[in-house]
C-alpha cells in the first residue's frame, strides 16, 4: 500500500494496541500530513500480572500511557470509552458509539482489530472491537436509516469509509513499509511502561523490531507492518 490516506480512524480495544500493531503505519502517514484519530474502547484496567494495584489505578495509569504514546506519534485526538477491560460486547450502543465517530471525523481508512482468526489466541476484546468495528463502518454509518438520530439530532450526516486495514490477522494482503519509523514505532510502544517494565529493554527491542521484520520479509522491504485490506465502492 503506497498510497497515504487524509483521515485515519484507529479502533483500539485497549490502550497500547495501536502502537503494537500500526504505530510505525501511523508515524509514516501522519510524517506525510495524514490526520489520524484513536478511538480507545476499553481503560486496560486488567492488564497487569501485579496483585498489588487495583483496576481503578492501573487504568488512570494506563491512560496517562496512551496519551504520552500518542503524543509520540502525532495523533490528533483521543476518543476514550471507557468500558471496562474485558468487557466489551457487540451491542447497539457500543455500535452506535463507533458509528457516530466515523461520521463525525470521516475517515478514509478505519484501522481495527482483526475479528476472525482461527490459529492463535486473541483476547476477546479484540474479536468483539474488531467486529463492531466493521459493522460500524458497513453499513451502519453508511446508511442514514440506522442510526438516523445522530443526522437529526447531531447533524452528523451517513459517511462511506473506503477502506479497513485489519492487524493481527492470518491471512495479510498488505503491507507497509516503516522503514524510516520504527524509531518512532518503538518509542511509542516503550511509553507504555507498564505493559513493558517487566521485560529488559533489550527484549522489548528485539521483540518490536524482529514482529517488523517478519512482516518485511513477506512484503519485500525491511521492516513492514502487515494487514488484510477490505475495501468499499464509495
Amino acid at each position: 500500500m503506497e498510497e497515504t490516506p487524509q483521515r485515519v480512524l484507529v479502533v483500539t480495544p485497549h490502550p497500547d494496541n495501536a502502537e503494537i500493531w500500526c504505530g510505525g503505519t501511523l508515524a509514516r502517514w501522519i510524517g506525510q500530513g495524514a490526520e489520524v484519530f484513536y478511538v480507545v474502547c476499553t481503560d486496560g484496567g486488567k492488564g497487569t500480572d501485579n496483585p498489588g494495584i487495583s483496576s481503578a489505578e492501573l487504568a488512570s495509569i494506563r491512560d496517562g500511557e496512551q496519551e504520552a504514546a500518542a503524543e509520540v506519534l502525532g495523533v490528533r485526538e483521543i476518543v476514550k470509552l471507557g468500558y471496562p477491560d474485558g468487557e466489551l460486547e457487540d451491542t447497539g450502543e457500543f455500535r452506535k458509539q463507533l458509528v457516530r465517530q466515523i461520521r463525525r471525523l470521516r475517515p478514509d481508512v478505519v484501522m481495527a482489530t482483526e475479528p476472525y482468526v482461527r490459529g492463535m489466541v486473541w483476547h476477546r476484546d479484540h474479536r468483539v472491537a474488531g467486529q463492531v468495528a466493521l459493522d460500524a463502518v458497513f453499513p451502519y454509518a453508511r446508511d442514514h436509516l440506522h442510526f438516523g438520530e445522530l443526522w437529526s439530532d447531531e447533524g452528523l450526516e451517513p459517511h462511506k469509509t473506503g477502506t479497513i486495514l485489519f492487524w493481527g490477522t492470518e491471512l495479510p494482503d498488505t503491507y507497509i513499509d516503516i522503514g524510516e519509523t520504527m524509531e518512532v514505532k518503538l518509542a511509542a510502544v516503550q511509553a507504555h511502561r507498564s505493559q513493558v517494565a517487566d521485560h529488559p529493554e533489550r527484549e522489548v527491542v528485539d521483540y518490536v523490531y524482529q514482529r517488523a521484520r517478519d512482516a518485511g520479509a513477506q512484503g519485500g522491504c525491511e521492516y513492514a507492518e502487515a494487514f488484510r485490506r477490505a475495501n468499499f465502492r464509495t
